[in-house]
């Protein structure tokens, strides 16, 4: 391997300085550093000590554990540290631990390609849920007969124990080294990095890279190659088509087989399959990325709108319907237009610039501006089903969980800043009682801080970080720190739910946001009479409407709870002697508000159950020549079965007691 030289900006310069752990400043060596741990333990530690330093003088056992993070931030066990902070240790059971597994996965799957199929040019392999992919360019064209020979391969890696290595080169250094190597696609994306970079070796591979890694690909255990698919370059279909492997790994085969059990189960999930067999909606070529939605689709739909509505009113928000479209300054002046442009729609009215709404925000800003406000009238809640369009790369596009037109779930909150971490609570509270409500008691909760590039100042980031990290405090929720994740306004909250297999779902979000309410000069008279800025917090409960219809069907696999059923029961005449009881039967359900159909169709019962089984029809209302005369009804519930006979008037009531309840969940049901 070519030998790798260059600076190391981690270590000790020789004017004595060093570049400081969060932000590239240069500080002073200091003597020594101090060393917090999870369990409270205070280390001194020399500078230049690494993570396993701090392992051994602690009384931590060493098991599982494959990297750290210092004050949340992960890093290599062998990283050198330079300042203090805290440290913890991560193993695969830690997000951010599987994070690193996943990626030096990554890692170890680009390194058995070039082996075998020398010549390769290599992508992007990062961790992504679930797992990892890397994209690979070169002439042959991969098929899943391919994956078992790398799978070996990658097992031949991992018996050999290679230690994983960090190097520091400068922006320059490594600009050479992967023009020597012959790897166009890193010489490009070297070209758009304006710092210094760090690369990771094994062996004789290497390759760009931020990290952090397991110490060696020993600390891999059970791999399996899942598919391969075509990828674009950086997710652009104007670029070259590249091919992608994507795999996954877990520490022992018992995980393993736990996953790939859950990966089946998945499959049988899947939202676009189930809803084109429920017929919910549809995509089509005319409108790539659009949704259709049918008429069972579209009731659905309203089930949520309308409880969404209940829930909003009953906690004091209001509700706005803004524009869709609205001119292009605008977009410039909240600061979309700096971060969002390139997923932004345009067009020209009356020879002036306009944009289509990628987000509801400013339309609600200038809703405030229309009239003079006091602190009496905060807090001010406005709600909206906002439609929105962004323009998502063809690559990226999947069903209801990307799509290039969807529906906001959106609200925005104006208020004092004595006011707005009560008002966080209430966001945290309202979010629980919903998610709830829909079948998800788990969800896993981030505290996203300030990004890179964001707008604002530090004294006011600082109080949004306190403002959210206390609300969350006060409820006593377990959250984690995501560093430099926030939005380019303000810090953030965030919510995955966990669905019945598992998986996490990114939905909710609680912005604070002090700079677009002083970017639009927005003011209420405060108590002693001078005008000051409020403080606006952004919020979302579902995400939008379309990404939570398809998580609600991969959750219940279809089988939606009575009170989301399109269709809440269908009724069965046995033979067409009792088609006029039946229709009588399906008129009063209809009349109580029960969503019905009836099967007239001269088929058999057993056939007719079964069809409506697939249909995953909650409700089934038997009638034979018995139940017409007596004038009663045999109910049969979804995977349940007989559930006997009982008066029509009975089954209006227990159907109706069970709707309104919103019955959301059951292992039955879910799984």
């Amino acid at each position: 391997m070519q030998e790798v030289t260059g600076s190391n900006p981690a270590s000790p310069t020789n004017s004595g300085y060093i570049e400081s752990k969060s932000d590239n400043t240069l500080e002073a060596v200091p003597k020594s550093i101090e060393i917090t741990l999870e369990n409270g333990e205070k280390l001194q530690l020399e500078p230049g000590s690494t993570p396993l330093t701090a392992l051994e003088k602690s009384g931590i056992k060493n098991e599982g554990i494959i990297a750290a993070a210092l004050d949340d931030v992960p890093i290599d066990l062998n990283r050198p540290l330079y300042a203090g902070g805290r440290l913890r240790f991560l193993t695969f059971k830690d997000p951010k631990g599987r994070e690193v597994y996943w990626h030096s996965a990554s890692h170890l799957m680009a390194q058995a390609v070039i082996e075998l199929y020398p010549g390769t040019k290599l992508g992007f392999g990062p961790a992504v849920d679930g797992g990892f992919y890397y994209d690979f360019d070169l002439p042959q064209t991969f098929s899943a007969d391919d994956l078992p020979r790398i799978e070996e391969k990658m097992r031949e890696i991992i018996r050999q124990n290679l230690r994983i290595e960090r190097h520091e080169l400068t922006r320059d250094e490594a600009l050479k080294l992967f023009q020597e190597r012959g790897e166009p696609l890193k010489v490009e994306h070297i070209h758009d990095i304006d710092h210094d970079l760090s690369i990771y070796t094994q062996g004789k591979f290497l390759d760009l890279c931020r990290g952090p890694h397991v110490p060696s690909t020993g600390f891999l255990g059970e791999i399996k190659l899942l598919s391969v698919a075509g990828a674009y370059w950086k997710g652009d279909e104007t670029r070259p088509m590249l091919q992608r492997i994507y795999g996954t790994a877990f520490p022992t085969k018992e995980e393993l087989d736990q996953y790939l059990d859950s990966l089946e189960e998945a499959k049988k999930r899947d939202h676009r399959k189930i809803g084109k067999q429920l017929d919910l909606f549809s995509f089509h070529p005319e409108a790539p990325g659009f949704p259709f939605w049918h008429f069972k689709g579209k009731i659905l739909l309203e089930q949520i709108i309308t409880y969404w509505r209940q829930v909003h009113r009953r906690n004091g928000y209001m509700e706005l319907q803004t524009p869709i479209i609205m001119s292009e300054d605008l977009w410039r002046r909240s600061g979309h237009w700096d971060h969002y442009r390139d997923n932004m729609y345009f067009t020209q009215i009356d020879e002036r610039d306009f944009a289509v709404k990628p987000m509801n925000c400013p339309g609600h800003l200038l809703v405030y501006k229309t009239r003079q406000w006091s602190y009496r009238d905060l807090p001010l809640k406005w709600c909206e089903l906002g439609l929105v369009h962004r323009h998502e790369k063809a690559g990226t596009l999947h069903g209801l969980f990307r799509v290039r037109m969807m529906t906001q779930d959106d609200a925005h909150i104006f208020c004092t800043p004595d006011q707005a971490e009560q008002e966080a609570i209430g966001c945290i509270n309202v979010l629980t009682e919903i998610y709830s409500t829909f079948g998800f008691t788990e969800y896993q909760i981030e505290l996203s801080t300030r990004p890179a590039k964001s707008i604002g100042t530090d004294d006011v980031w600082q109080m949004a970080e306190a403002t959210l990290r206390n609300a969350l405090n006060s409820q006593g929720v377990p959250y984690e720190i995501n560093p430099g994740e926030g939005a380019f306004y303000g810090p953030k909250i965030d919510f995955h739910v966990l669905d019945c297999l598992g998986r996490p779902w990114q939905c909710g979000t609680i912005q604070i946001d002090f700079s677009m309410p002083q970017r639009f000069e927005l003011e209420y008279v405060d108590t002693d009479g001078e005008r000051k800025t409020p403080v606006m917090i952004h919020r979302a409960l579902l995400g939008t409407l379309e990404r939570w219809v398809g998580i609600l069907i991969e959750h219940y696999g279809g089988d939606f709870p009575l009170w989301l059923s399109p269709v809440q029961v269908v009724v069965m005449p046995i033979t067409d002697s009792q088609f006029d009881y039946a229709a009588d039967v399906t008129a009063q359900l209809k009349e109580a508000g029960i969503r019905t159909e009836c099967d007239y169709r001269n088929e058999k019962i057993g056939y007719k159950i079964r069809e409506a089984e697939t249909g995953k029809i909650s409700c089934m209302v038997v009638i034979g020549a018995r139940e017409a005369e007596e004038g009663m009804v045999t109910l049969r519930r979804r995977k349940s079965g007989d559930q006997g006979k009982l008066t029509l008037l009975d089954l209006i009531q227990l159907l109706t007691q069970e709707i309104q309840g919103k019955k959301a969940y059951s292992e039955e049901t879910a799984r």
